[in-house]
Parts: structure tokens; sequence; C-alpha cells
């Protein structure tokens, strides 16, 4: 009986390190490069990095981004101006051409909700990626503040 038990216990032993290891694959793939987020891959690729793919992918993939195009995420964004002063919307859009000027990769939301306009900066999937542009932004714009909103679909 114990030599049944013995071989039993040596037979599910490689079963559960399998296991193990599956999980930590799974945890592995869960993780997402944010330094990619809203750009193209082959467009990161050096100089000597030659791509061959037929054309039915790239349009395939093309497609794909234009039909997730509408959709919304839950996200972040940084909040930079609001207020319902008499010279409110001259301000905001004053602010709005700024950030856009100085960060010309990133999105700049300009609304009114009455009475309030508001400026708000980035489609950021994580709080961290909002953090590396908020800290430039905060020695500008001292009342900024990180939101969480819906945000469009990374192009």
């Amino acid at each position: 009986m114990r030599r049944f038990l013995v071989i039993l216990i040596l037979a599910l032993l490689p079963c559960l390190a399998l296991r193990a290891q599956e999980y930590r694959v799974e945890n592995g793939s869960a993780q997402v490069d944010s330094s990619l987020v809203g750009r193209n891959v082959l467009s990161v690729m050096g100089s000597g990095v030659s791509v061959n793919q037929s054309r039915s992918m790239r349009t395939a993939l093309d497609n794909y981004i234009a039909n997730n195009a509408a959709k919304k995420l839950s996200g972040f964004r940084i909040r930079v101006y609001f207020d319902n002063g008499q010279n409110a919307r001259s301000r905001s859009e004053a602010i709005a051409r700024s950030i856009s000027g100085a960060y010309p990769g990133i999105g700049v939301y300009r609304t009114f909700e009455s009475p309030n306009f508001k400026v708000c900066v980035g489609d950021f999937r994580t709080k961290d990626e909002a953090l590396k542009i908020y800290h430039s932004l905060k020695a500008t714009y001292p009342t900024a503040i990180i939101l969480k909103e819906t945000i469009n679909y990374p192009r």
C-alpha cells in the first residue's frame, strides 16, 4: 500500500508543477506594455528590421482599429482647468491650445457642462500612464487632478 501511495504522489508532482507554470504564464500575459499603447508596433522597430506581411494582414489590422475607434473604455484623464468665470471660455480655449502645442500626441478635451468650462488631457488606460504626464502638468497647472473617466479607444 505504501509503495502505491509513493508512486501516486510521484506521478502527481509533475502535474502540480505544470499547473504552477501555467499560472505564471497566465499572469505574465495579462500584463500590458503601456509604452506601446496607441502606437503602431511596426513604427518602434529599428531601421535594420524588415517586416514582410501580406496586404490582407495590414488591411485586417486597419479594419480592426477603425471598427474599434468608436468604442469607449474606462480609463483616466487629467483635468487641468475647471471654471465658470466671465473669461472661462477664452481661458479654456487658450489652455487647450497651449497643451496641444506642448503635447502633440496627447488628446486635449475642452467641454462645457453648464455653467463650467473644463479642459482634460489624455486617454490613459492606467493611472501610472496618467501620472507621467501629470507631474509635468502640475508645475504649470497646480489645480490639475487625475480623474477616472470614459476614454476614447487608443489609435
